[in-house]
């Protein structure tokens, strides 16, 4: 699918009345948060209002979100009817979603699924995975499969099956596969622009309004790692 491009470098991967779709860059953050950063939901306002030459306020619904080091594919949606469509199908699991993720070491096993509690605690924004459920702790499950094998890392394809804090990271993390950069979850030293190497990869789902079928790609960062693995 082409990219469209515009002055605030917004990387649109689909648009129309209803959503609009961006490969976002690692160190944005989706939503606005303590640090006062702009968000990438206000970028995305800009863009809308200069392209149309909107008068006032311009509507956004943020419909997900993705970890500020994490790279990859946000929907963002421009009506309430297409924001209120989006969180049902979030909730009820009709919009499939593969990250990319490149760790340290190879699994224990080429394909598995990963089953654990989780708990966040807010004083340092982290999550610990329990192989029992405790004390507010969420149920969290993903699935993995080995894509390839590099001289120094592995790259793993993850489907998500609940959406928790840190869920891939985390989950990763506790079969000893840390994903290069994630000082967080145990890398020994971070990325140079303080990404990780996990990416937002593939969306699919039935448009809200249309009911067409939207499946988008998002490119990979461009970075010698990510480059090896195309």
């Amino acid at each position: 699918m082409k990219l469209l491009s515009n002055k605030s470098n917004l990387q649109i991967l689909f648009e129309d009345n209803h959503i609009i779709i961006i490969n976002k860059r690692a160190g944005d953050i989706v939503q606005g948060d303590k640090t006062g950063d702009k968000p990438l939901s206000d970028v995305v306002k800009e863009y809308i209002k200069d392209k149309y030459d909107k008068p006032g306020n311009v509507y956004l619904g943020v419909v997900h979100r993705l970890d500020r080091p994490t790279t990859g594919l946000v929907i963002f949606a421009k009506t309430s009817k297409a924001l209120t469509r989006l969180n049902a199908m979030f909730v009820s699991k009709d919009v499939n979603k593969t990250y990319w993720a490149l760790v340290h070491s190879m699994p224990p096993k080429q394909n598995d699924t990963l089953i654990n509690w989780l708990k966040k605690n807010p004083k340092n924004n982290k999550s610990t995975a329990y192989i029992k459920e405790i004390k507010d702790s969420k149920k969290a499950i993903l699935h993995y499969s080995v894509l390839k094998q590099l001289d120094r890392y592995v790259l793993l394809e993850i489907e998500l099956e609940t959406g928790r804090h840190h869920q891939i990271r985390c989950q990763l993390s506790n079969i000893g596969c840390i994903i290069r950069g994630d000082l967080k979850y145990g890398a020994d030293r971070s990325n140079k622009d303080a990404s990780i190497h996990l990416h937002a990869r593939h969306i699919e789902f039935i448009h809200p309004v249309t009911k067409e079928n939207i499946s988008i790609s998002a490119p990979l960062p461009k970075d010698p790692l990510w480059d090896a693995c195309l």
